[in-house]
This record gives C-alpha cells, structure tokens and sequence, in this order.
C-alpha cells in the first residue's frame, strides 16, 4: 500500500491531540486507582467516569490525531479543512472534562460535556468524510475509515440520549440503550478504526508484503454485522440478536488476529524493541480476551465480564496505541525536523530518538500493572487490583515523559 508524505499535515496540528491524549490516560489510570470491584459495573457513575476519560480522552484523541495524518497521507489527496483539526482537540478534552465530573459529582454537567463532545466529533466526522469524498475509488483502508465513523456517528446519538435521560431531561430506558452505545463505539468505532490502522502501520514499520488481505476483509464484516446485531438488540430487546452480534464480533477478531499472523510471518524486518513487545504484549491480551469470552458465552459470570473489559481496555487499546506512538512520533518528528537537513548536516537514526531504556521501565511497569489488576479483578481482591493499578500508573508516567521527550528531541 503505497503511503507518500506529501499530503501530510503539519507535526504542530498533530502533537497536541498525541500530548492531551496521554495526559488524559495518566488522568484516567488515577481515577482506576479510586475503583472498586464491586462498583465496576456498566452502571456506576465512577465506572462510567472511567470509561469515558479513558475513551475519549485518550483513546479518541490519540486515534484523532494519527487519522488527521494517516487519511490524506493514504488518499494521497490533502485534507478538506485540516485547519477544522485545530478546534476538534479543545472541544473534546473539555466535553471529556465536563462528562466525566458529571458521572463522579454533577449529573447536570452531562448535557452539555456530552453536547461539546457530539460537537468535535461531528466536526471530525464531516471534516473526514468531506477529504474522502475528494477520492474517486476508495482502497480497503479507507472502506473501514467509512464504516467506523458511521457507527461512530450512531453511538454518539445513542450517547447523547442517555446523558439526557441521566440528566432527567428527558425519559428514556438508559439500559435499553447502554449496550448498543457501548458496542458501536468500542466495537464500531475504535475496533475498525484499530482494523484499518493496523493495515498501514503494521505492513510499513515491518516491511511486510504479498500477503493476502482476505482475512481482514471477512473480519471487517463480520464486526460490522456484529456491531448492527447487538445494536438492534438494545432496540429490539432481543437476546439472540445480542449473543450473535457477539458471536460475530468473536469470529472478526479471531480473522483479524490471523491477518496479523500473516503480516508478520512476511516481514521483512523485525527489530528488537519497545514496539515489538508492546505488539506482543497487545496481541497476547487479545487472545486471552477472546478465549475468556468464549467461556462467558458458555458460563456467563460477571467476574469474568469485568476482567474481559479490563484486559481489552489496558491490555489491548492501551498497548496497541501506546506502542505505535514509539514508532509514529520519531517518524514524524524526524520526518518535520531532520528530513530537510540530510546532505547537508548529520541526522539523527530514528531508534536514536526513542529513550530506551524508561521505555522498558513504562513497558516493565504497565505490564505487570495489567496483569496483578486483571488477577485482582478475577478473585475480587480490591488489594490486588489497587496494586496492579498503581503499577500501571507509573508506567502511564513514564509513558508521558517518553512522548514528551520524542516530541522535543532536538538531535
């Protein structure tokens, strides 16, 4: 897949969304700390708090961040408005802010964070759309970038009407609707976006080639079907549409995770590093979260349920993100900074800007965090997850300075 440079908007549109991101998952790793077991149910007002620092704040922002470069650079056409990209980021870490003091303390607050929210995403959504459109013939990238705003755009209108019925604006059955949100915005939107990502940064950082894009394609599908299915469901109030949009969802992520396999088994480079581990570490976390879903689908157990989140939250996303952000940060910094200096003054090696060795400290740290705060979950031992969590949050700290130090690195 070919992937030019030339469209690519300028670093400066592109870090705050990669620094705000980060400080929003040191902020929503803090928060875990106050969870309890017991209070981590879809319902509670900390959960939810939680869920939606950690989403929105750092999931969106990141993905909005690495979309506002990857899209033109992969249309090879410019963006629509990119200068739309500088109030996107400002809209959603406030919306975020106001969304999450209003799950914690102030349920009036919801409305609007979730108003401010709508707003930048909806930006984002017409601002992508409007650069695609700009694209005569769209490629299998593109086709996910698609479907996931979609079901982005959906998730949002369910969202909006909770936080109204929340809020007791107006009347509506926030459960009925709670399992649709959370599936087209997690499932929807970030597992596509996750899909379609994947399809560029893996096949460039390893020099991957002649592999077949079969799998990915049947697994986009059958996430989409899935994702419908388990949306109609909290429509519809239908159990076997929900246990088959989950069914589905299982049997995408079992062909994505083949894709990955194929990717990597033609690679042309593999290098040793934070990257790699980061990748193996995610993928690992994958597979244990579909073979634990398999199980709840046969002993359904909400023990189980909660550690599944948790592995896919900060075992998965967390992982994924984090460890291209090692990868996509020197490029992008080498690429603005040093590019335009070769022939003429020594450059630095892109593996030269990353700082090894607390990389393996946030690597070290989050890792064992995850996994004591995954056991911690599964014999309900507040303690171990408090401490499992503690340990995720320094790796979260030296994950902020590690960005920090990539984004000001000067040679």
């Amino acid at each position: 897949m070919a992937v030019s440079q030339d469209f690519a908007p300028p670093f400066r549109l592109i870090a705050p969304y990669f620094i705000i991101g980060m400080i929003f998952f040191v902020l929503s790793v803090a928060l875990a700390l106050g969870l309890n077991i017991a209070d981590m149910g879809s319902t509670h007002t900390n959960a939810l708090a939680w869920v939606h620092l950690f989403l929105l704040g750092f999931v969106m922002m990141v993905i909005f961040g690495a979309m506002a470069q990857l899209v033109p650079v992969v249309l090879e056409v410019g963006h629509f408005a990119v200068d739309l990209y500088y109030v996107i980021y400002p809209l959603l870490g406030i919306g975020t802010i106001l969304m999450a003091f209003g799950f914690l303390s102030y349920p009036a607050l919801l409305p609007y964070g979730g108003i401010v929210v709508l707003i930048s995403l909806l930006i984002f959504i017409l601002e992508t759309f409007l650069t695609i459109k700009k694209v005569k013939k769209l490629n299998l990238v593109m086709t996910t970038v698609l479907i996931a705003n979609t079901f982005l755009f959906i998730g949002l209108i369910f969202g909006i009407l909770m936080a109204l019925g929340y809020a007791g604006t107006i009347n509506v059955d926030i459960m009925a609707l709670l399992r649709g949100h959370i599936y087209l915005v997690l499932a929807g939107y970030v597992g596509i976006t996750i899909m379609g990502m994947s399809l560029i940064l893996l096949p460039m950082f390893w020099l991957s080639h002649s592999f077949s894009w079969k799998p990915v394609e049947y697994a986009l599908w059958s996430m989409s079907i899935g994702v419908v299915w388990v949306a109609l469901s909290s429509i519809l109030d239908s159990v076997v549409l929900e246990f088959l949009g989950y069914d589905m969802a299982i049997i995408a992520l079992i062909l994505y995770f083949y894709q990955i396999y194929l990717i990597y088994t033609t690679r042309v480079r593999m290098e040793n590093d934070i990257y790699l581990h980061s990748l193996i570490f995610s993928y690992s976390n994958l597979i244990l979260a579909i073979v634990m879903g398999l199980i709840y689908l046969i002993y359904p157990s909400q023990r189980l349920l909660l550690a599944i989140g948790w592995i896919i939250f900060a075992g998965y996303i967390a992982f994924i993100i984090n460890g291209h952000l090692y990868k996509i940060v020197p490029f992008l910094v080498w690429y603005q900074r040093f590019s335009p200096l070769i022939g003429k003054q020594k450059v630095p090696m892109l593996a030269d800007m990353i700082p090894v060795r607390s990389a393996k400290f946030q690597f070290g740290f989050s890792s064992v965090g995850v996994l004591i705060a995954t056991f911690g979950i599964l014999i309900a031992s507040n303690q171990a997850f408090h401490i499992g969590v503690g340990f995720l949050f320094v790796g979260s700290i030296f994950m902020l300075k590690d960005l920090m130090y990539m984004i000001n690195f000067k040679g």
